[in-house]
């Protein structure tokens, strides 16, 4: 094959990924919103809206040690065509009728196993040289699919939709059952996972190159078990994972964190309180732009620093009552976020890939990572449930990421020396 020709066929492969994962992560963020906004038609206890993403996260933790092996096993786009599959069920069973909070689980094992293959697809279909631009595209529609969800979510779920769609749609004897902007929502969603599977299915064919020598359950837990203890040993795989989990389990917690806060704070409804996390989310796009360009590899330890002040900007959060500062706020957090992440997770990536391999590398940041959220969203719940208020919840938020950044910023100087 010509090289003009193969090299138009491998751009065209890796649209067609981008293209899907896009429609799947969109799908993943608009949905929380949606699930947030059907427990408030339920009536549900206010703590199970955090317990909601726990659900969801759940899959990551328990499926870390296989869906790598699974992931391994099968094509990577037949792989992608289940999780996707999986996903399209949890949402029909959302609107069957299911608790938000188990059809949202089974969205999570979807979402699991969709991890890994959309990952290692990229070393399969693109040359070396092509790997660091094909993952900022990825990391960048991740980004963008986070904004967009938290946008889409947010207006599907409003008041409007349910004036104009909804009501229109039983004038017609048309709804099929939706009565509410959630269920609408869900329906919406539900065909942006479809449209993913389909794309899903234009993915070629590509040969399986990572077969491992055993599939037994006990293998691969032993297995998991060895790459997470060498991880864990080594001091700069150690800081950037310990400060990539605390990001994530800080970063998923924030967003239901806002959502309460801008609602006493702002007088903020859902939808605006939705759209207002995706703040956040610009402000990491900016932060990710700056540490790619500013911050070279072996400098990557020196931004810990930056964790200490993003931890006192949330803190700040209490003296806020005007939406305007909490925009510039919200988008500072995400720009000190992202200056400190991107640059984090290079040097894990870097680590892993020297220790073990990227596979296994992924699989135990999954694994901590989603630890992470969990056990923070549970300090959360439990907090709302014992009665915290939603400003004394923002000062322990926001003095556990300073506190816990400046030990680790500590305790890695110290090895150094």
């Amino acid at each position: 094959m010509a090289p003009h020709i193969a090299n138009k066929s491998m751009n065209r492969n890796f649209y067609t990924i981008l293209s899907a994962q896009f429609f799947s992560s969109l799908g993943d963020n608009a949905l929380l919103f949606a699930a947030i906004a059907l427990l408030q038609d339920l009536n549900a206890p206010s703590w199970q809206t955090p317990v909601l993403q726990q659900f969801f996260v759940f899959a990551f933790i328990v499926l870390a040690p296989f869906v790598g092996a699974f992931s391994d096993a099968l094509p990577k786009g037949r792989v992608m065509f289940i999780s996707n599959s999986i996903k399209i069920i949890g949402c029909i069973a959302m609107l069957s009728g299911w608790h938000p909070l188990m059809a949202y689980g089974f969205v999570g094992i979807g979402a699991a196993i969709y991890s890994p293959a959309k990952y290692g697809i990229l070393t399969e279909c693109l040359p070396v040289d092509r790997l660091v631009w094909a993952n900022g595209w990825m990391e960048g529609l991740t980004v963008a699919a986070i904004i967009l969800g938290a946008i889409v979510g947010g207006l599907l779920i409003g008041h409007r939709v349910e004036l104009q769609v909804v009501q229109q749609l039983e004038a017609l004897d048309f709804n099929g059952g939706i009565d509410t902007a959630p269920e609408f929502a869900i329906f919406v969603i539900l065909g942006l996972y479809f449209i993913a599977a389909l794309l899903n299915c234009f993915i070629p064919k590509l040969p399986i190159e990572h077969s491992l020598p055993k599939r037994t359950p006990w293998f691969l837990l032993v297995d998991f078990g060895k790459s997470f203890l060498t991880l864990w040993k080594d001091p700069l795989g150690q800081v950037s994972l310990a400060v990539t989990s605390l990001f994530w389990g800080a970063g998923t917690s924030l967003r239901f964190i806002i959502l309460t806060w801008s609602a006493i704070a702002l007088k903020f409804d859902l939808e605006q309180a939705t759209q207002l996390t995706a703040m956040v989310a610009v402000g990491l796009a900016i932060g990710s732009i700056i540490a790619a360009k500013a911050v070279p590899l072996g400098h990557a330890v020196k931004v810990l620093p930056l964790g200490i002040v993003m931890g006192l900007v949330v803190l700040s959060m209490v003296f806020v009552t005007d939406w305007r500062v909490s925009v510039f706020m919200l988008i500072l957090v995400g720009v000190l976020a992202g200056s400190f992440l991107i640059p984090m997770n290079a040097l894990l990536q870097y680590r892993g890939h020297q220790l073990m391999g990227s596979g296994h590398s992924i699989a135990v940041q999954n694994f901590n990572e989603n630890i992470s959220i969990l056990l923070m969203l549970g300090a959360y719940a439990l907090m709302i449930q014992v009665g915290f208020s939603i400003n004394s919840i923002v000062v322990v938020f926001g003095l556990f990421i300073s506190v816990t950044m400046a030990l680790l910023t500590k305790k890695h100087r110290q090895d150094q020396n």
